[in-house]
């Protein structure tokens, strides 16, 4: 449904996304991660054919964005940015308005996605009277629209309240399960990337730096949480000897490529440690995520050769 081959996007001297390449297949909900500035709005932005890119190519529902943006968005959905609304008007006839601008949308259609986002029963009152969490539903709903295949939802759950943030969720996981949507979400929410996704890529000053599947994210490293009379001086002793590779949140660590936990616990009484845990500790996306930008910042810059223009 999407693919990137090689993209680059430069403002000025700036170059804010550096030889990307991804694919999403039909299907998936793909989660787009990295931090303000790591390039996932502009990525975004290219996709929608809202900014040019510098070189590259990019194919939404296998045309080519570039030279047939029409083509290839006609089955798309999106919310990008800060959705723009009349207040003084009643989100169903935002919803006739922002249809109208493309094509015709029959008067069925609009309350088949006024019911899909949950709205029904608040279609007639004024988005002024609209909760932050009703203004995202009725964003939803414009990006629903034109009957889409393809869903691309930057942030979502952004503002949000708990209750909010589970709504949506639950919305975007029926919309995929019963629609068949294939969908890309960039979220600054890790949690809830990992309760929606199938697959996630991450970005870093605008280079793809991870992109795998979920499972992919928690079988990386064998984290052991560890609880001791002295966490900081054992992590020490431990990395020493080389039983670990690193430490988290002064609970949890790496072990080393081949040690078993047995090995930890034998090594920690032998040196009058008190051992009061000592359990299996799953990766969560949040840690893989953290120890992969620790791991960024500590590596070396990789010199890549310019982008060639088209």
């Amino acid at each position: 449904m999407i693919s990137l081959k090689h993209v680059f996007k430069k403002f000025g001297q700036r170059l804010a996304v550096d030889d990307l390449s991804l694919e999403v297949p039909a299907g998936d909900i793909y989660g787009l991660l990295g931090h303000n500035g790591a390039g996932k709005s502009t990525a975004i932005g290219m996709m929608l054919g809202q900014v040019w890119p510098t070189s590259g190519q990019l194919r939404i529902c296998d045309h080519d964005v570039t030279n047939h943006r029409r083509l290839a968005l006609q089955k798309v959905g999106a919310i990008f940015e800060s959705p723009c609304f009349y207040d003084y008007l009643s989100g169903r006839r935002n919803l006739e308005i922002l249809s109208s601008y493309t094509a015709p949308t029959p008067r069925q259609r609009i309350d088949e996605v006024i019911e899909w986002v949950g709205l029904t029963g608040r279609e007639k009152g004024k988005v002024q009277t609209y909760s932050h969490g009703m203004r995202a539903r009725l964003a939803l709903a414009q990006a629903l629209l034109p009957k889409p295949e393809l869903l691309i939802l930057d942030e979502p759950s952004d503002g949000l309240d708990p209750e909010g943030i589970h709504e949506m969720r639950q919305t975007i996981l029926r919309l995929h399960r019963e629609l068949g949507l294939t969908i890309l979400l960039s979220s600054h929410l890790l949690n809830e990337v990992e309760q929606l996704c199938t697959r996630i890529a991450v970005l870093n000053q605008g280079c793809k730096v991870f992109e795998g599947t979920m499972a992919e994210t928690r079988r990386r490293e064998s984290w052991l949480r560890l609880r001791t009379s002295d966490f900081q001086r054992a992590v020490g002793m431990l990395r020493t000897a080389g039983l670990i590779d690193s430490s988290r949140d002064a609970s949890t660590v790496v072990l080393a490529d081949g040690v078993q936990s047995d090995a930890v616990v034998r090594f920690l009484v032998e040196h009058n440690f008190a051992v009061y845990e000592v359990a299996p500790a799953e990766e969560t996306l949040e840690g893989f995520y953290i120890s992969l930008m620790e791991n960024q910042r500590n590596s070396p810059p990789v010199q890549l050769p310019p982008p060639v223009p088209n």
